[in-house]
C-alpha cells in the first residue's frame, strides 16, 4: 500500500505533446471550393448525421517554434501535412466528421489581422472533408491569449481579438453550408491556476467564458452569411470540462442551432493517468459504470432538456492494452449512440511517447494513410457500434416519464423564498436554515426543491452540523424550476448510520432562490439512476488527535486490488490517495498521519474506486504514532518524499508543492523528503532529487551530509 499526497486534477486533455520534428513540405495549390447548398436541417439533425468523428490533431493547432513558423507551423509537432488522400482514408473508415483544431495567434498581425496564406491554408484544409460530404468542425485552439492566468480579468482584452478572429474566419466561409460547424474555442481556462483542470466549486471564470460564447453566437447570426442563422455553433465550458461543476455553469444561449462542447477523456484512469489510481491492462466494471455515469449526467443535464452535444474530444492513450481498450470503445459509442451524442477521436499520431505514456493518441499513419496496429482495431470497435442497426441513435436521449406527485400535495418543510449566495458562505448564507429531519421521514421518498436561478445541491448533516453530505438531483425540470433528489441515494452518500440524519437544507455554488423543499412520495414510473462509482466513508476528525494516525481497515476476498483516497475539503477538494492488495487474511490497513491534515478539517472521506463492489467491510480507527504496538515505522527511503516505493521527479513536484503550501499540500512522508544536509524541507530538497534523476548525485548517497556542497 502507497499513499500520495496530491491535490486532485481529472484532467481533460493536454493534447500539447511535442514529438519528433519533420522538413517542411510544399504547399499544394489552392483551388476554390464551392460548398453545395441544403436542405435546412435541424441541429439534432445535424449532430445525428455528424456521427462519429476524427480529430486532426498536432497539425493546424501546433504553435511552431523558431524554425517553423508561418505555414510551416503545421508541421512544428512532427506531423506531416494534411492532404486529400488523408482525409479520404478517414471517410473510407467510417468517419463522417473531421475537426480540425486551428491555431490563429502566430498567424496574426499588429491588428488582428489574419495572414491570408495562414487562411488559405484553413480553407484548403476544410475542403478536403467538405469534398467528401463530411462534417467539418472548425475552432480556435490553443490560444495563450485566452487560456491565461488572469482569464477572470481579461475579457476586455480577449473579447475584441476573437471577435475579430471570428469576424474574418466567418467572412471566408460565409457560404459555406450546414456542413461547416464553428466552434468558439477549445479548453478555455485559466492556465496556472490549482483549480486549472478540476475543482470542487464552480470557478468565476465561467461567467467570462459564458459572456464570450454569447458574444460569438450574436457575431455569426448577426453576418450577412446564407447560414447566419442555421450555421451549428459549438460552445464550450470551463476547459471543456464534463464535470458537472462545470457543466452546470454553462449559460446555454436561448438560440436552435447551439451545442455544447464538451472534452471526456474518461474514465481518467483508465484513459491516461500515468500516476496513482491509473489502470490500464482492464477495462473493469467499475470504469464501465463511472464512464456510463458520466454520459448519463451529460445527456441528463442537456439532451434531455434539448441542447444538443457533441464530445468533441475523447480518446484512450495505447499502453499495448488493445483488448481493454476495444472494451472501453464499445461502452463508449454505444451509450453516446443511444443518447445522441457524437463523439470525435481524438488522434496526435504519435504511438510511442515514452516521456508521457498517457499522450499516445496515434490511429492512422498520415504518411501512408495505413492504420496503426493495436489501434486500428478500436477503431473498429467504435464503427461496428455505428454500424449496428439494433442501437438506435438517440433512442435514450430523453429520461424515461416519470410522475411525480404534486409539492401541493406533499409534505413542505421549508417555504420561502429564501435567496442564498455563493459569495456569502462565511456567513452562511449559501445554504437556506437547517430544517430537522430524521431518516424516518425521508426513506421510501424524494424531495423537490422548486428554485430560481443555479440548481441548488440538497444537503444534509447530524445534529452538530458535522457528517455534511450532499446530493445532486437525480432529475430537474428545468422549465418549472424543480429540482427532484431521491433519497435511496442518501445513505450510501452519507457513508455512516441513517440514525443520525438531523437537517435537511440546501446549498447553491452560485445564486438561487430557494421556493420550497418539500418531501414526496418516490415518482411512478422507470427511475434511471446510474450506479455508484465508489464506495466512501465519513471519518470524523473533530475529536481526533492530530499527533495520531487514523488506520483504516478494509475488508474483501483476499488478493482484491484496490484503489481510493482519503478526501476533504479546504480551499478545493484534497486529498491523498492510496492503493493496495488485500492481503492473505482478507485485510487491508491504509494508514494516514493525521498530524498533515489541518486542523480546520473537520470530516474526511475514506473512498474506494477500483473493484469498491467486493469491499465488505470497513471500520477506522485512530492509533497513537508512538504506540509501539502500531508496529514498526516502515523503513525510510530518502528521496521518497511522495511515499511511492520510487524515487523521482514526482517527489521533486510533491516537495515543491508542500514548501509552497504546506497546509495545503502536506507530504506523505516528510522525514524521507529531507535530503539535502539542512534541517527542514524545502526547495533545495526538490533540486537535490533532480540531481538525482540527472545523474549528477547517486540516489546511494541520500540523505546528504551535513555541510554538502550543491554542484
Amino acid at each position: 500500500m502507497f499513499n500520495e499526497k496530491n491535490t486532485v486534477k481529472r484532467f481533460v486533455s493536454i493534447s500539447a505533446a511535442a514529438v519528433c520534428m519533420l522538413s517542411a513540405l510544399t504547399v499544394a495549390p489552392i483551388t476554390p471550393v464551392e460548398a453545395d447548398a441544403a436542405a435546412t436541417k435541424s441541429a439534432f439533425q445535424i449532430t445525428e448525421e455528424m456521427s462519429i468523428g476524427w480529430n486532426l490533431g498536432n497539425t493546424l493547432d501546433a504553435t511552431g517554434d523558431s524554425t517553423h513558423t508561418g505555414l510551416d507551423t503545421e508541421t512544428a509537432w512532427g506531423c506531416p501535412k494534411a492532404t486529400q488522400e488523408l482525409f479520404n482514408a478517414i471517410k473510407a473508415k467510417g468517419f463522417n466528421t473531421v475537426r480540425v483544431p486551428t491555431t490563429w495567434f502566430q498567424h496574426l498581425d499588429g491588428d488582428d489581422n489574419i495572414d491570408p496564406a495562414w487562411m488559405a491554408r484553413v480553407k484548403e484544409v476544410v475542403d478536403y472533408g467538405i469534398k467528401n460530404d463530411m462534417y467539418v468542425i472548425l475552432n480556435v485552439h490553443h490560444e495563450n491569449w485566452i487560456n491565461r492566468s488572469d482569464l477572470l480579468t481579461a475579457y476586455d482584452q480577449i473579447n475584441p481579438r476573437l471577435m475579430k478572429i471570428w469576424t474574418q474566419i466567418n467572412e471566408e466561409f460565409k457560404d459555406y453550408d450546414q456542413h461547416l460547424i464553428f466552434e468558439c474555442m477549445n479548453e478555455p481556462r485559466a492556465v496556472g491556476a490549482t483549480y486549472e483542470w478540476w475543482s470542487a466549486s464552480p470557478v468565476q471564470e465561467s461567467d467570462v467564458i459564458n459572456k464570450l460564447e454569447h458574444n460569438f453566437v450574436d457575431l455569426i447570426r448577426s453576418s450577412d452569411s446564407p447560414y447566419a442563422k442555421t450555421r451549428l455553433l459549438m460552445l464550450p465550458g470551463y476547459c471543456a470540462s464534463h464535470e458537472s461543476v462545470f457543466i452546470d455553469a454553462i449559460d446555454v444561449p436561448d438560440d436552435p442551432y447551439v451545442a455544447v462542447s464538451i472534452h471526456a477523456y474518461s474514465p481518467y484512469n483508465f484513459t491516461m493517468n500515468t500516476g496513482t489510481g491509473g489502470q490500464h491492462d482492464t477495462f473493469t466494471s467499475q470504469f464501465s459504470t463511472e464512464l456510463e455515469g458520466i454520459l448519463t449526467n451529460i445527456r441528463n443535464t442537456f439532451i434531455d432538456n434539448n441542447v444538443p452535444v457533441v464530445i468533441g474530444e475523447m480518446g484512450a492513450s495505447n499502453f499495448g492494452n488493445t483488448q481493454a481498450r476495444c472494451e472501453w470503445a464499445t461502452t463508449y459509442i454505444t451509450t453516446a449512440k443511444k443518447y445522441g451524442i457524437p463523439c470525435v477521436l481524438w488522434d496526435n499520431n504519435t504511438t510511442s511517447n515514452p516521456k508521457d505514456p498517457g499522450e499516445c493518441h496515434g490511429y492512422i499513419n498520415r504518411s501512408s494513410y495505413q492504420w496503426y496496429d493495436g489501434s486500428e482495431q478500436v477503431v473498429d470497435a467504435m464503427m461496428s457500434v455505428i454500424n449496428d442497426s439494433t442501437i438506435q441513435w438517440g433512442s435514450e436521449g430523453h429520461l424515461p416519464e416519470l410522475t411525480h406527485q404534486a409539492i401541493s400535495d406533499g409534505n413542505t418543510v421549508l417555504q420561502g423564498p429564501v435567496e442564498i449566495d455563493a459569495a456569502k458562505a462565511d456567513t452562511y448564507e449559501n445554504t437556506t436554515p437547517g430544517v430537522d429531519i430524521t431518516w424516518a421521514d425521508l426513506e421510501g421518498k424524494e424531495v423537490a426543491v422548486k428554485y430560481t436561478g443555479a440548481t441548488p445541491s440538497l444537503c444534509f448533516s447530524n445534529s452538530g452540523y458535522a457528517n455534511w453530505t450532499e446530493l445532486k438531483p437525480y432529475v430537474t425540470d428545468k422549465e418549472n424550476g424543480i429540482a427532484y433528489f431521491l433519497m435511496s441515494q442518501l445513505p450510501d452518500a452519507w457513508g455512516t448510520s441513517t440514525d443520525s440524519i438531523a437537517h435537511i437544507q440546501t446549498r447553491t455554488d452560485s445564486t438561487s432562490t430557494i421556493e420550497s423543499i418539500t418531501i414526496l412520495d418516490e415518482p411512478t414510473g422507470e427511475i434511471d439512476i446510474p450506479e455508484p462509482t465508489s464506495k466512501i466513508v465519513k471519518i470524523d476528525l473533530s475529536e481526533a488527535d492530530r499527533n495520531s494516525t487514523l488506520a483504516v481497515i478494509v475488508s474483501g476476498p483476499s488478493g482484491t486490488k484496490l484503489t481510493g483516497g482519503l478526501g476533504y475539503m479546504l480551499d478545493e477538494w484534497t486529498q491523498q490517495n492510496w492503493s493496495g492488495t488485500l492481503q492473505d487474511d482478507g485485510t487491508l490497513k491504509v494508514e494516514f498521519a493525521l498530524s498533515e491534515i489541518p486542523e480546520s478539517v473537520q470530516q474526511a472521506e475514506f473512498q474506494i474506486w477500483g473493484n469498491f463492489d467486493k469491499v465488505t467491510d470497513v471500520t477506522y480507527s485512530f492509533v497513537d504514532s508512538e504506540d509501539p504496538t502500531d508496529g514498526p515505522d516502515p523503513a525510510l527511503k530518502p528521496g521518497d518524499a511522495n511515499n511511492d516505493g520510487t524515487v523521482n521527479l514526482n517527489d521533486a513536484v510533491a516537495i515543491l508543492q508542500y514548501a509552497a503550501l504546506p497546509a495545503k499540500y502536506p507530504l506523505a512522508n516528510a522525514a524521507n523528503a529531507d535530503v539535502d544536509g539542512t534541517d527542514g524541507v524545502s526547495g533545495l530538497d526538490a533540486l537535490v532529487i533532480q540531481m538525482v534523476d540527472a545523474g549528477l548525485i547517486k540516489l546511494s548517497e541520500l540523505p546528504l551530509p551535513a555541510g554538502y556542497a550543491l554542484r
